[in-house]
Order: C-alpha cells, then sequence, then structure tokens
C-alpha cells in the first residue's frame, strides 16, 4: 500500500484517539487551548527560524558558496510550520522537531546521507572507456 496513503488513512485516526486520551484527562477546553498555544508559538519560532535561515543563506551568497544546506532547512521549516496549523498533537511534536536547528540538523543529515548512498550506487553503474568512429565509406577504393 501506498506510504502517502497510508498516512492519510492513519494520522487523523491517531490525532483523534490522543484528543480523545488527553481530553479526558486535562479536559475540553484545555486541550483545545493547547493545540492553539502550540500552533501559535510554534509557527513564530518558525517565522524567527525562517529568518535565521534567510540570513545565513545570503551569507554563504556573499561568499560566492552555494546555500544547499539553507535551501533544505527553509523547505523543512515551511514543512514544520504547515504541521503545526494542522490541529493534533502528534504533528505538533513533529513539527517543533523539524523547527529546533538541532534535530533538523540530524534529520537532515540522514536523508541527504541516504541520497548520496543512492546516488554514489547510481554513479558505480556506468562503465568509462574510450571509443573511436570509424567510418568505413573511406575505406572503399573507386
Amino acid at each position: 500500500m501506498n506510504t502517502l496513503l497510508l498516512s492519510i488513512i492513519l494520522i487523523p485516526i491517531v490525532e483523534i484517539y490522543f484528543f480523545i486520551k488527553i481530553g479526558s484527562q486535562i479536559g475540553a477546553f484545555n486541550t483545545i487551548a493547547l493545540i492553539f498555544i502550540t500552533a501559535f508559538i510554534g509557527i513564530i519560532y518558525a517565522r524567527h527560524e525562517g529568518f535565521n535561515t534567510l540570513r545565513s543563506g545570503f551569507n554563504q551568497m556573499i561568499k560566492n558558496e552555494i546555500p544547499i544546506y539553507e535551501i533544505l532547512s527553509g523547505a523543512v521549516i515551511t514543512f514544520a510550520a504547515f504541521l503545526l496549523i494542522i490541529p493534533g498533537f502528534i504533528t505538533d511534536i513533529a513539527g517543533l522537531l523539524l523547527i529546533f536547528p538541532y534535530t533538523r540538523k540530524i534529520i537532515l543529515g540522514k536523508i541527504t546521507k541516504r541520497y548520496k548512498n543512492e546516488k554514489e550506487i547510481k554513479k558505480s553503474n556506468f562503465i568509462e572507456g574510450e571509443f573511436e568512429d570509424i567510418d568505413e565509406d573511406n575505406d572503399r577504393k573507386i
């Protein structure tokens, strides 16, 4: 089964389960307030980290370097902000883990390491060699 389809089905089910469990412990109003507070604080922190990443990217470009990590980091921060907007505890935890620079660096490191390994495997499938084009028409005598 496709992982995207599976996650679309399972994430809301898990979120509803945690809403019910946490809501029964702290109350419905407190649960709703907690969801809004985490979303609000997370969005503010995502904005702050986004500006830090943007500043770091400009510094990389001033040094004539390509800001690859900053571009990836900006995309991850945007995704984390999206996760924080979606109501739920699991998505909030995932969003907060992606916003903090230390955990974001670990996650991006694992993703880029996997991508580099796949790229090296694809590169190893090539055979280098030299060739010479032989034109058969020049060998005929008239």
